[in-house]
This record gives C-alpha cells, sequence and structure tokens, in this order.
C-alpha cells in the first residue's frame, strides 16, 4: 500500500480544521481546497484557532493545495479582470504564507479572448513577476489545461516558455490534470513515459510538484475539460494507476477532482492507495 499523499478536492464552508477532519474520515492524508469563492471574490474568514488545528493535522499530513477561483483570467483583454486576479491571486498567497506556510497553490492560466497566445503569455508573465517576489512559503503552480475555447497552457511549450520568462520563478511549477492533458492531446494511456519525457524536455520534471487526477469523460483530443469517476472514462483506472506509478512522479501528491460526494472519494482513494506504489 502506498505511502504518498492522496486526497481530495474538499470543501471550506465549514472551516478549516473541518476539512482536515474529513479528509480523515475518508483516508486522506491531503486535500484541495477554494479559499476564495470559485465564481466569485470572496474569502472564507480565518481564526487562529481554526488555522493552528489545521496545522496541527499537517504536522504528519500534506500538503494542501489551494486552488485559485475560477473567475481568474489572468491575460483578459480587460485590464480591471487581470487586475482582480492579480489581487486575489496576491491576497490568497499572503493568506498561504501567514497561515498555512510550505504548502500548494494552484491557478489556471486563463483565456486569451482573442488576443493570440504570444500576448496572453507577455501577461501572465507579468503578473506573475509582480506577484511572485512577494511570496515566501508557497509553491505557485500552473495547471495544465485542455484547450477548450482559448484556453492557454494546454500544451508544455505553453507553460515552459512561463517558467523561462518569469523573472522570480524559484517558486513556481506546475500541476499537471491527467483529464485535461488527455484532452490536449498527450497520450497518457499509450504513451505515459513519451509522455514524462516531453514534460521533462519542455518543462523539466523537478517543475511538477502536485498531480490532479481524474478520468476522461471525453475522448482522447477532444479538447474539453470534462472529468469523470476513476474507470469510468475514456483513460480508465489501469492506465491511470500505469502513468502514476512511473518512478518520476511516484512521490507527487494526488488530488482528486472527481464528480463524487464523500462516500466516492473514499473509495477511490483505498482504489488508489492499493493500487499504487
Amino acid at each position: 500500500m502506498t505511502s504518498r499523499p492522496i486526497g481530495c478536492h474538499l470543501s471550506v464552508a465549514n472551516g478549516y480544521a473541518a476539512m482536515a477532519r474529513a479528509a480523515e474520515s475518508i483516508g486522506g492524508t491531503c486535500f484541495q481546497f477554494f479559499m476564495t469563492n470559485p465564481r466569485g471574490s470572496r474569502s472564507k474568514t480565518i481564526s487562529a484557532r481554526d488555522a493552528a488545528e489545521l496545522r496541527t493535522w499537517l504536522g504528519s499530513n500534506g500538503p494542501i493545495l489551494c486552488h485559485a477561483p475560477y473567475t481568474l483570467n489572468p491575460c483578459s483583454d480587460k485590464e480591471s479582470v487581470r487586475e482582480f486576479a492579480r489581487s486575489v491571486m496576491a491576497r490568497d498567497l499572503s493568506i498561504m504564507d501567514e497561515f498555512f506556510p510550505d504548502n500548494l497553490y494552484n491557478f489556471h492560466p486563463g483565456c486569451h479572448v482573442g488576443q493570440g497566445t504570444s500576448e496572453a503569455l507577455s501577461m501572465i508573465v507579468s503578473l506573475l513577476d509582480e506577484v511572485l517576489p512577494k511570496v515566501t512559503s508557497t509553491d505557485v503552480l500552473l495547471e495544465t489545461m485542455s484547450g477548450k475555447g482559448t484556453e492557454v497552457g494546454s500544451s508544455f511549450q505553453e507553460l515552459g516558455e512561463i517558467l523561462r520568462r518569469v523573472s522570480n520563478s524559484a517558486r513556481l511549477g506546475v500541476c499537471l490534470d491527467t483529464c485535461h492533458i488527455y484532452s490536449a492531446g498527450y497520450d497518457l494511456k499509450n504513451a505515459p513515459t513519451a509522455l514524462l519525457d516531453e514534460f521533462d524536455r519542455l518543462i523539466g520534471l523537478d517543475r511538477l510538484k502536485a498531480l490532479h487526477v481524474n478520468d476522461s469523460l471525453t475522448p482522447f483530443a477532444s479538447r474539453k475539460d470534462r472529468h469523470a469517476k476513476l474507470g469510468e472514462g475514456s483513460l480508465g483506472f489501469e492506465k491511470l494507476v500505469e502513468f502514476l506509478n512511473d518512478p518520476r512522479i511516484c512521490r507527487l501528491p494526488i488530488y482528486l477532482e472527481t464528480p463524487n460526494d464523500l462516500d466516492g472519494y473514499a473509495q477511490e482513494i483505498r482504489q488508489l492507495k492499493a493500487a499504487l506504489i
């Protein structure tokens, strides 16, 4: 049975310590959450006691991954939207550094909405150049995307360019989503080794810090973002396990984002623990 961190996305509605208790109740040793409303801008108030309880749990578990809200678009064609992304990210990261140091923060690179990828990459780099120098202990992760619409970050080339161009990139990394990359045209199912070879060549496996593990409701290269429960999609459980057991990534934390309730997550966590090295 694997000892690597495995958990799922949890709600912060009942507080931070409550998420730790929920994770423990389903066998999780890490978890992901939204600090800021995923469709808005309001954040859950943190009490010192609540944060301290979670930090105690983190002494033998973790890391936790804070997911930026979906409303962030660092490469919007509207300056007000880009400023919103900057301010929310800066606030989230300040809270993570203060209350939950040495953990992870994940965000979607955004959509260029017709401006083109080149302009979008410059905007993302500009935002990160402003935000990252103030970060003291949180690793900030770009998420691999499926490529729907005008999404940026569906190719390893694009993510690698951002990493190369950001001035202060020591705390910058990548969160790889299994559904997203398969939908974007990276054949995790039939060529997992080649996929990681390409990631290493274009980005560097030392930059890979976390994994979103999801099956894909849609076929290979569909460029859709449709998560499925493990073993109920076009990837299949066995192929996901084969990929996750690659020695180069077999210690990375796993965060499930499958369409599940707590009982469903508990079952998937048990399945993964039994199958992973």
